[in-house]
């Protein structure tokens, strides 16, 4: 078998130690060759400090905290709090306080556990506040049990799929946020020039996205709408283009790599430059409301037409993406389903590597089970007949299984998780089969929205869970240790996020003000769209099967040639103005590893590294400016105006500002990616 290549000589101890080295193999990011295998930094026999009481208890700490932080400022402002990447930082700042060093694995451990906290609060917000706007009043242990029940789904069902997106696939996901979180990691261990490196680029990207999305300093967006050409286009076109001038975006983008960034930038240009202005065309010439729509067509803009028509489009898209997905990766999890069996059967241990080793095939069946019987309990304390019980608890399993895969395929590709796409149609889809089973009213309002919570949670505990365990398979985590431990991050979380929405609904309204009601106002906008949707089909209104279907369509388009469905299909649901900063992303990734390659060599390889370090420190940076600008939020004084500059309101200006800002931001790393080479050369 070839060895993978590496910068550094490795020395080990095999009983406690870690390698001197903190480098990832060259072949970290590349696929393997016939032959060929991918070594982690803590290899397969060596056991360092992995699952113990620090990295439990740090974990759960800022799982905690990070949960009621996110639950209040996403409803506050729609804005959430991307927690691994923070906490990752945190917990390499920890390991240089206490005598004792944390290793790297237990780092990863507290990252991870940590981190369920954004994907539990997602799942959460999008539906349980929806239950108040409805004035179905849950109590605290209802709001807690939908976390916890679709968490704990969300981490079993996402397990058989580990060996397929981790292993089968090495190379062929660019897994974003999983790199990025890696390199903060690795890099915080190495310490030296890589760290200084890492820690300029998170320093200069929180400044730049803190100022440009907390204050009125210049222009996050840029839609050249100063320029009379693109005004016209927008206005007698419909065809509108945006962009968001931030650093986290950028290093999205340079980290998923061009060929990615392309294929997810054609989805938007096909939704927002073919689709949108199609439907505008024919739709002016209705003289009607066209369903799902609330006006007439012709009276909406690009960004109403999008999002009332096409965004269905692209449900329709990922979901039969997801199909796809699951048929894709059915041989290897019939295979490690086979494998488990055979060690049940023969009642021998697990004789896999400890780096390639799952809790056992009982154990995620019992949970599973154990679950289910959970959810069957809860669904019966609301007075409904055992046939709509038993159809519920169907349709939750069969969701939540369902887009673990989806959420996993989606997460890997482009660290966007399509959780509201997804739970539209899970309250589309059970609201139509539950309805024909006569389930109606109230009761069925809160049914549907409990099914929703509870596959929402799933799917974005799914895909956050596939992070963890990408970066525990770079770094060389057992994926037994990171799969229990998951567990207790997300009760931690869900205690946190249920008990926060319960206190938030005393204190405020969620949604719109109520006559009468003299509690200030929480917008709660993903819950208010869910709110409207199942109000619209317990009303009986038609369901936007055609724009599904066209969805469906294209995707099987897609996969009859071979290319790849769900990061089209995510661009087509993804707004213009995150597919093209990726785009951007993309090519500055392109150019700087050609650089890379005509170079070659020790300095060539330089080159690639320094890369991918800023580029996670664009997103390490840009997440820590986002929680410390939706922190600010939480305080009733604080206005975006605090600090505004006296261009802010002139779109030419300031959009222009923006604009060279962020060419500046792209100049950085190209530069600082080839500083280096001079210097050796």
């Amino acid at each position: 078998m070839k060895e993978p290549k590496s910068t550094e000589q490795k020395t080990t101890d095999p009983e406690t130690s870690e390698p001197e080295t903190k480098a990832l193999p060259e072949n970290a990011y590349l696929p393997l060759q016939p032959g060929e295998t991918y070594t982690p930094i803590i290899q397969a026999h060596v056991r360092p400090p992995e699952l113990t009481a620090y990295s439990i208890l740090w974990g759960v700490f800022f799982c905690v905290i990070f949960t009621t932080a996110t639950a209040y400022s996403t409803l506050k402002v729609g804005q959430g709090m991307e927690a691994a990447i923070p906490i990752s930082i945190l917990a390499i700042g920890l390991a240089r306080v206490f005598k004792r060093r944390s290793s790297l694995l237990e780092n990863v451990i507290i990252t991870g556990t940590g981190g369920a906290s954004a994907a539990v609060v997602a799942g959460a917000v999008f539906t349980l506040p929806a239950l108040y706007i409805l004035h179905l009043s849950p109590n605290p242990i209802q709001t807690v049990f939908i976390c916890l029940a679709g968490g704990c789904l969300g981490v079993l069902f996402v397990i058989p799929l580990r060996r397929f997106f981790v292993r089968e696939m090495h190379g062929k996901f660019p897994f974003p946020e999983a790199t990025a979180i890696t390199e903060v990691l690795v890099t915080g261990e190495r310490g030296g020039s890589q760290a200084r490196l890492l820690l300029e680029a998170t320093c200069i990207a929180g400044l730049y996205d803190f100022f440009v999305t907390t204050f009125h300093v210049w222009s996050e967006y840029l839609n050249l709408q100063f320029i009379p050409i693109m005004r016209n286009l927008a206005d007698r076109g419909r065809m509108a283009f945006n962009f968001e001038a931030i650093g986290f975006i950028l290093g999205l983008g340079y980290v998923m790599g061009l060929p990615s960034a392309i294929v997810f930038c054609a989805g938007g240009i096909l939704a927002n430059f073919v689709l949108v202005p199609l439907i505008w065309f024919l739709g002016s010439h209705v003289d009607m409301v066209v369903y799902p729509g609330t006006m007439h067509v012709s009276a909406m803009s690009a960004a109403q037409i999008y999002s009332s028509y096409v965004r269905y489009i692209g449900v329709g898209a990922i979901a039969t993406a997801g199909i796809f997905g699951v048929i894709k990766s059915l041989r290897v999890i019939a295979g490690s389903f086979s494998i488990a069996l055979r060690a049940f059967r023969s009642r021998v241990a697990d004789t896999s590597e400890r780096t390639d080793r799952d809790i056992s095939l009982p154990t995620i069946l019992l949970g599973v089970i154990v679950s289910a019987l959970a959810v069957a309990i809860f669904f019966s304390r609301l007075q409904v007949s055992w046939t709509i019980l038993a159809v519920g608890l169907a349709l939750t399993l069969l969701f939540a299984f369902f887009f673990a895969s989806v959420a996993a395929n989606a997460i890997a590709t482009t660290a966007n998780n399509p959780a509201s796409g997804m739970t539209m149609l899970t309250v589309i889809i059970s609201s139509v089969v539950l309805l024909h089973f006569g389930l109606s009213g109230n009761t069925g309002m809160f049914f549907i929205m409990a099914i929703a919570g509870m596959v929402c949670t799933a799917l974005c505990v799914s895909g956050q869970f596939m992070t963890d365990l990408k970066t525990g398979y770079w770094l060389g985590n057992t994926p037994a240790a990171q799969e229990k431990i998951k567990f207790i991050g997300i009760l931690a979380a869900a205690a946190a996020a249920g008990l926060t929405i319960v206190l938030l609904a005393h204190t405020y309204q969620f949604g719109e003000a109520t006559a009468g009601d003299m509690r200030p106002v929480l917008a709660a906008p993903q819950a208010s769209i869910m709110k409207a949707l199942v109000v619209a089909f317990m009303s009986r209104q038609p369901v936007t099967y055609l724009l599904f279907g066209v969805g469906a369509l294209i995707t099987i388009v897609l996969e009859m040639l071979g290319k790849s469905s769900m990061v089209f299909a995510l661009g087509i649901y993804l707004p213009l103005s995150l597919t093209t900063p990726i785009l951007t992303g993309g090519f500055l990734s392109h150019f700087v590893n050609r650089r890379s390659e005509k170079v070659g060599g020790d300095a060539g390889h330089g080159i690639r590294e320094r890369g991918i370090i800023l580029a996670s420190g664009l997103m390490a940076g840009g997440a820590l400016g986002g929680v410390l600008g939706a922190a600010l939020r939480l305080f009733p004084s604080f206005h975006e105006d605090f600090i505004q500059t006296p261009f802010y309101a002139n779109d030419t200006i300031s959009q222009s500002v923006s604009a060279l800002l962020f060419i500046g931001l792209c100049l950085y790393v190209w530069f600082r990616s080839m500083k280096k080479e001079k210097v050796q050369s």
